[in-house]
Order: structure tokens, then sequence, then C-alpha cells
């Protein structure tokens, strides 16, 4: 499958809606980006499970802002619409390829429970684990055996 370029228009869209997108932010004076795209090529055509998007930082400034892209090339990697995988510089087919298979055999269930502790403030989704029954149970404080005052 070729890669799909990937505009700020329909960015959000294409990672919330496809279960695994690679993303390689380049530029046409980049001579390292010029030296990943055939490497980057190829594993699309490897993966066409997987959506290989590029994003040419020139024309998409705005989106490489928001996306705070500080190096390139730059890979970064969705599943399940998380990001789960950043990657700055240059990449082997090999370095590549390990971490497609990282990203395929995630526990996605760990990564959200994760995603979910690092980011206490966010509520909501399908996949949002309840919050714990309040009333019963232990108290919140250290755990005192004993009659008080022994």
């Amino acid at each position: 499958m070729p890669t799909h370029a990937l505009t700020q228009q329909n960015f959000d869209q294409t990672v919330a809606r496809t279960p695994i997108v690679l993303v390689d932010f380049w530029a046409d004076w980049c001579g390292w980006c010029s030296r990943f795209a055939p490497i980057y090529e190829e594993s699309s055509n490897q993966h066409p499970e997987i959506l290989h998007g590029t994003v040419d930082t020139e024309a998409q400034q705005a989106l490489a802002a928001a996306a705070q892209i500080t190096s390139l090339p730059t890979l970064l990697g969705f599943r399940e619409g998380l990001l789960v995988y950043t990657k700055l510089g240059f990449q082997t087919a090999a370095e590549l390829e390990d971490a497609v298979q990282t990203i395929q055999w995630m526990d996605m269930d760990a990564v959200r429970r994760e995603h979910a502790a690092q980011n206490p403030g966010l509520t909501g989704g399908p996949s949002a684990e309840p919050a714990p029954p309040r009333g019963a149970g232990l108290a919140a404080g250290p755990v005192r055996y004993g009659w008080p005052g022994l």
C-alpha cells in the first residue's frame, strides 16, 4: 500500500479511524529524510494493514508545530488513536520493522491504563475504567492495627 499524504484537515480523522497509523514528518531539504523515504515506502508495501502517512513539514507547518516536531525525520506511531511511539532521526529498515512489530503487539489495555494514569483529568470513552466506588472499604491514610493509643 502506498504512503498517504496527511494534512491538518485529515490528520485527526485518519488517526482516530485507523487501527494503526505511522506518520513520517519530513522536508525536501532534509538529507536523512530522503534516505529514510524508500525504507518507509518499503515498509508500507510489506505492511498493508498499517496506514503509512507522511507530513511535509514545509507545507504543513501548523500540523508540524501542533505535533511538536523539532527534528527531521520524526516518526510517530498511533494505535487506536493513541500516540504509542515516537522516534527522532533516521531509522534503518530493521529498526523500523522492530517499531512496527512493537506497535502491532502492544497490550493496549495496559497502554490505556498508563495513559489514564498520566492524564487523570481526561474522562469518558468506552475504554475508560470506571471509578472505584466510594463509601465502602478502607479510608485513605496509613493502616494502623490495634486499639487507638496502644
